[in-house]
């Protein structure tokens, strides 16, 4: 199809609206109901930066938000038709089973065991495992921590796994397992330790806004794969979420994704070849 041809198919997708939309739709679908209804309800959190908090006028942020933006978006052609359901991790999948929510998108970790329970979306973010460490310190990257072997100390949020998932890359390295987040960050502000094990989402979050206190070892690793979850059994508004976000992620609707990327991460957009897709 040449150019002519894909403005003219841009044109008839536009041609397609809403009303169509519903009636192509199952009728138990639950993208009938929110076409019908006329905004989103998303279950999400509020505290957790950089994937959904309050901005300065208490206004919810976040990458988390950004995904439910680019959905409101190719609902509605408005991002902003939007309703958040404030929850507690607790409540992710409770929520969608009562159906109080349309879909949680709260970097919930894709479990077998969950997927029991709900439906998972396309992941969208892969976390991991990174060490928050000090610019400009002698033990700022990882090669300096690895040859640095038993005197190199490492804390981490205390847990079951805390140990093991630090000697998986630092086998002889100390581990300081340290009740809070905060407290595990703060233990490396205080030079009790040479790295802080944290999300890799936290890693370029603090780097990015404070890169004269914090700075990126450049490891990572312990891949967790997040998604949204929905309710079991609708395959018409699973469709629509995972086809959405893949255009909004790979393909030309990339203004949201983009941009909370660069908000949230510090990162530039990825480029998108045309071309055949990767393999």
């Amino acid at each position: 199809m040449g150019l002519a041809g894909g403005v003219a198919a841009a044109a008839a997708a536009v041609a397609l609206d809403a009303e169509r939309a519903y009636a192509q739709a199952a009728e138990e679908s639950l993208l009938r109901t929110v076409l019908d209804r006329g905004h989103l309800i998303v279950g999400t959190g509020s505290t957790n930066a950089p994937w959904h908090f309050e901005d300065e006028k208490g206004n919810l942020t976040g990458m988390d938000i950004a995904m439910a933006r680019i959905l409101a978006k190719g609902l509605f052609d408005d991002d902003t038709k939007i309703e958040f359901v404030r929850q507690d991790p607790a409540a992710r999948i409770p929520n969608i089973a009562t159906g109080k929510v349309d879909i949680t998108i709260q970097f919930m970790t894709v479990t077998p065991q969950r997927a029991q329970q709900v439906a998972f979306t396309r992941p969208y973010y892969i976390e991991g495992i990174a060490l928050l460490t000090k610019p400009g310190s002698p033990t700022e990257k990882f090669e300096a921590l690895e040859k640095g072997g038993s005197n190199t100390k490492v804390s981490i949020l205390q847990n079951v796994d805390a140990e093991q998932s630090v000697h998986a890359v630092l086998p002889q390295a100390q581990v300081l397992q340290i009740d809070t987040q905060a407290n595990v960050i703060q233990a490396l502000e205080a030079g009790r330790v040479d790295a802080a094990a944290v999300d890799l989402s936290t890693v370029w979050w603090l780097t990015k806004r404070q890169p004269d206190k914090y700075a990126d070892s450049g490891k990572r690793w312990y891949s967790m794969l997040y998604s949204a979850a929905v309710r079991r059994g609708d395959p018409d508004w699973l469709e629509f979420v995972n086809t959405t976000w893949d255009v909004a992620m790979f393909g030309h609707q990339n203004a949201i994704f983009d941009q909370a990327i660069q908000d949230f991460f510090g990162l530039k957009p990825p480029v998108r070849e045309p071309g055949l897709p990767p393999f």
